[in-house]
């Protein structure tokens, strides 16, 4: 396939183009052109935005990943401005885009996240639970409209509602590594709230799946199939970096270290991927004890 792709350079984006740059051809569009050569390689294929794609028709599929990081920055209105515009604005253009071609890509995949079902306590979560209206949620409705405005008598639309990325270098896990490779690791504000994870190579792997699997279609949610409570997943850190799991931070100190935010660590999901199962996947790691295992083996 011939395959354009946004937010190649983060990584998941990277991780799949490296992945799969053998079977197909990659078009990233990346505002630095330095950065996204040095990251993928010389012979990438790069445009500095939607603007410069001429013929959107000449791609087989469009992947859409940009967006800016979430949880890097306290959720000040300018930055919530940001957060939200990173997605949507980039989602629009490419929308634009494909609805305008007389031969438009057969697929277009789309970024969301389990954000969209807002806090949910101890209940399982499936593509099919209302959502509690709060930022995330609104952030990723949004989202997710402006993506299946796109038509879909000629484009099937998938969208990637994901859940906490764990890969060793990169991504949210080495963050919360690091108080435990200190030794002071634990968990975080009651620790029963659920974290609805999964590890980068299912990740990539199941959005090679959904590209290549024409009756998928709609949202996906692409978590582990056995989310864990913060407390269950702080013992497990542990074990895997052979450090003590003795602490825990109470709420009052995430709120105030991170404001609004925290209610994404202190609030949490027990999302399961439903749809991804019935369609046929098969998880590579389906327990977070595999999944650290085989990060920090």
């Amino acid at each position: 396939m011939n395959i354009l792709i946004t937010g190649g350079t983060g990584l998941i984006g990277s991780t799949l183009i490296k992945k799969l740059s053998d079977e197909h051809s990659f078009t990233v569009i990346s505002r630095n052109e330095a950065n996204a050569k040095q990251t993928l390689g010389a012979h990438t294929n790069v445009l500095g935005s939607v603007a410069d794609v001429k013929d959107i028709g000449v791609f087989d599929a469009v992947i859409n990943l940009a967006g800016e990081p979430i949880a890097d920055k306290r959720w000040t209105d300018t930055q919530k401005n940001i957060i939200c515009d990173s997605r949507w604005d980039i989602t629009t253009q490419l929308v634009a885009k494909i609805n305008s071609s007389d031969n438009p890509p057969k697929t277009f995949i789309s970024g969301s996240a389990i954000g969209f079902y807002g806090r949910q306590g101890e209940k399982v979560v499936t593509e099919d639970t209302s959502p509690h209206k709060e930022f995330t949620h609104d952030l990723c409705e949004k989202w997710e409209s402006i993506a299946t405005d796109v038509n879909s008598e000629k484009t099937r639309v998938a969208i990637l509602r994901t859940g906490v990325v764990l890969a060793e270098n990169g991504g949210a896990l080495e963050k919360m590594a690091l108080p435990f490779k200190l030794g002071v690791g634990g968990s975080l504000g009651s620790g029963r709230q659920y974290l609805s994870w999964i590890h980068l190579d299912d990740m990539v792997n199941a959005i090679e799946f959904l590209l290549n699997n024409e009756n998928c279609s709609g949202p996906f949610n692409l978590t582990a199939p056995e989310p864990v409570t913060n407390k269950m997943f702080s013992k497990q850190l542990a074990k895997a970096l052979s450090r003590p799991c003795m602490f825990f931070v109470p709420s009052f100190v995430m709120k105030i270290a991170m404001g609004e935010s925290s209610t994404m660590l202190l609030e949490g999901q027990n999302v399961i991927p439903d749809k991804l199962i019935k369609a046929g996947y098969s998880f590579t790691y389906p327990t977070v004890s595999s999944a650290l295992s085989a990060i920090y083996r």
